[in-house]
């Protein structure tokens, strides 16, 4: 029998993040015997997914930081990687625009299938002035990358407008953010197994799941949650995943006087059950692309309340709410009053329909890398 396609992944670290969490979605369901991955990752550091991608037979190295003190030394570790493995025939980039060193090297080294996959589309009006600095060396290497991919992955229209071009949606390729549908299906036994697990029983439970970090806008969700608390003292306010941001958000809860009733949990392996003991998902990013925890939670039948940054493809249930950055916490208060008096109930039919099951998209993915590599 043949060896399987080796695709190369190109990440920051293999934690518990959106990009991640979706190509392993993906990796759990390919046929390993036709499809396998391996991992570049920048960080000497494990990541939370490290054990797993070893344990399905994928391989992990490891690289410095794309930062200006290591470029030099990136550069040579790169020219080395790639002359030393030349079994890679498609390079799967998740890096965005940062990737474009590892392009380059493909390219010297005939890696004739690179693939650059845009997850979010900035918004550099609505950061710092260091932010914006950034931006302007993030936006050269965009338009160098769109010369070095030789195909464009999309996780929504919005963030392909951005990395690629609008010039460019022609050459737009779909890879849905996709998920297990069936074991994110809302079960009311489970979700009150979960709640006494957590000791939120009689609680009303707010969650969000994301890095903290400041494009998430964490720091508005608890302005937001102060006043629904002051209305709703047995409500909590739970946010899953971990970052910059963490002491600044706990510091910000002391001061406002609701720490006792905001949890910091951290990065999970259980957030598929977490998902179900929520009552109320509110996500008030300043720019995102199409994330998979909002697939998630809609997966596990939350009513979700968003900002109108979002991809439009975003919405699969009508209990789906994009509100305005622009609008008053008061209005944020109002509209989950509104949203916790909706039904929850089973949506796996919905986000079949939707396309985000992973089953058919990880078939997909493999006729892709197989029909790419035949013509």
């Amino acid at each position: 029998m043949s060896e399987p396609i080796r695709v190369l992944n190109l990440f920051t670290i293999m934690n518990r993040g959106g990009a991640e969490t979706m190509v392993m979605n993906y990796y759990r369901q390919l046929d390993k015997s036709k499809i396998q991955f391996d991992f570049m990752v920048h960080r000497q550091e494990k990541g939370a997914y490290d054990d797993e991608i070893e344990a399905m037979g994928g391989r992990i190295y490891r690289m410095c930081p794309i930062q200006p003190q290591y470029i030099l030394t990136y550069k040579r570790l790169l020219k080395e990687f790639f002359h030393t493995h030349t079994e890679f025939q498609i390079l799967h980039s998740h890096m965005s625009e940062s990737g474009v060193w590892a392009f380059k090297e493909a390219i010297k080294h005939q890696i004739p299938v690179r693939i650059c996959h845009a997850h979010s589309s900035p918004n550099f009006k609505m950061e710092n002035w260091l932010e914006r600095g950034k931006s302007m060396i993030r936006e050269v290497w965009a338009k160098e990358m769109r010369h070095l991919a030789t195909d464009f992955f999309v996780c929504s229209k919005s963030a392909g407008e951005w990395l690629f071009g609008k010039q460019n949606e022609y050459r737009f390729v779909m890879m849905n953010n996709a998920i297990n549908a069936a074991a994110f299906a809302y079960s009311q036994t489970e979700s009150e197994q979960k709640k006494q697990e957590m000791n939120w029983n009689g609680k009303i439970v707010i969650g969000h799941v994301g890095r903290l970090i400041q494009i998430k806008n964490q720091s508005f969700l608890i302005d937001i949650f102060q006043l629904f608390h002051q209305k709703y003292p047995e409500s909590i306010l739970v946010l899953i995943g971990d970052g910059e941001e963490k002491k600044k958000l706990e510091a910000k809860t002391h001061r406002l006087g609701i720490s006792n009733s905001v949890q910091f949990l951290g990065m999970r392996a259980d957030t598929c059950s977490l998902y179900k003991a929520l009552d109320l998902f509110v996500f008030p990013s300043l720019y995102e692309g199409l994330p998979v925890s909002l697939i998630e939670a809609q997966a596990a039948g939350l009513p979700c309340i968003t900002s109108d940054t979002f991809s439009k493809q975003a919405r699969i249930l009508p209990s789906y709410i994009a509100l305005s950055l622009q609008d008053k916490p008061e209005i944020w208060v109002e509209q989950m009053e509104k949203s916790l008096l909706l039904e929850r109930k089973d949506t796996r039919k919905e986000i079949i329909e939707a396309g985000f099951d992973i089953e058919a998209n990880a078939e997909w993915l493999t006729q892709y890398y197989i029909n790419r590599l035949k013509s």
